[in-house]
């Protein structure tokens, strides 16, 4: 057990089309996290709106996606608090202490929060509906034959209502990352979590998976992605938060960092990679 001690989007016609959200509102307070000597964040304070799509960039190293996964505990912080809709997904608050849950209880908690991970992560021996159909089964939402009906709504969602009986080794890499975002939507998460969802495709694959990032976000889910798409995050985000040494630097609308960035770090950054 451990504890820590409490501390007009750019493209505005692609925006407009987007639905409201009510839920999924992160607050990132203060969050500090170091590896021994490294410190990877550094009192990093962030608020994300419900619906809201955030796109982190900046140089390999800098902290994105360690703040991602700090979101969803799979990352403990030092300092610091990170909530959903006002709840902590790893911690119970006792006076000014949070104590870190029982592993049952994070696993249910953090059921709010899905999370896409570059490499896929599907289970080799299942078919693709499987894959989708064994999460809400194992956390005693739906029944089998309810969480099917489910898995074949997904898999149409993402275009893959053919593939629901392929194995992952019969589908390419754009198909399986489909997979695993269906996979993410079956247990209805506030807040929706890429880790660089492009970065082990085949240039042709890409623009597969973020089509569908696109439908996430006209439909109000609140995403929050680690991208080296800049012309992406340029389109799809809210906003672009931009870290370097475990620190934000420079946060605003794709039109503000992209096109007008204030400080000396990002501009560089960004002249390697526009």
């Amino acid at each position: 057990m451990t504890s820590t001690t409490l501390t007009p989007s750019f493209d505005e016609q692609y925006v407009a089309t987007r639905k409201v959200a009510t839920v999924g509102r992160v607050e990132i307070s203060d969050v500090t996290k170091s590896y021994g000597a490294n410190t990877v964040l550094r009192d990093v304070s962030l608020t994300i709106e419900p619906g809201q799509v955030v796109a982190l960039i900046g140089p390999s190293g800098s902290g994105k996606s360690t703040l991602l996964r700090a979101i969803n505990h799979l990352e403990t912080v030092d300092r610091g608090s990170i909530t959903v809709d006002g709840r902590y997904i790893g911690y119970e608050r006792k006076g000014d202490t949070l104590h870190e849950l029982r592993e049952a209880e994070i696993l249910r908690r953090r059921t709010q929060v899905g999370l896409v991970f570059q490499n896929f992560n599907l289970f080799p021996h299942l078919t693709a509906i499987e894959n989708i159909i064994e999460a809400p089964v194992a956390h005693k939402r739906l029944t089998r034959d309810d969480a099917r009906a489910l898995a074949e709504g997904l898999l149409a969602r993402v275009g893959l209502a053919d593939k629901a009986d392929h194995y992952p080794r019969q589908l390419s890499g754009g198909q399986q990352q489909r997979v695993a975002i269906a996979r993410a939507l079956a247990l209805s998460p506030k807040v929706l979590l890429f880790d660089e969802p492009t970065s082990a495709l085949d240039p042709e694959l890409v623009g597969e998976v973020l089509d569908v990032i696109r439908g996430l976000a006209r439909d109000g889910t609140t995403l929050v992605i680690v991208t080296h798409e800049i012309g992406f995050a340029r389109e799809v985000a809210d906003r672009i938060v931009f870290l370097d040494h475990g620190e934000i630097v420079e946060q605003g609308t794709p039109g503000q960092v992209l096109r007008n960035a204030r400080h000396r770090r990002t501009r560089d950054f960004l002249a390697k990679v526009l």
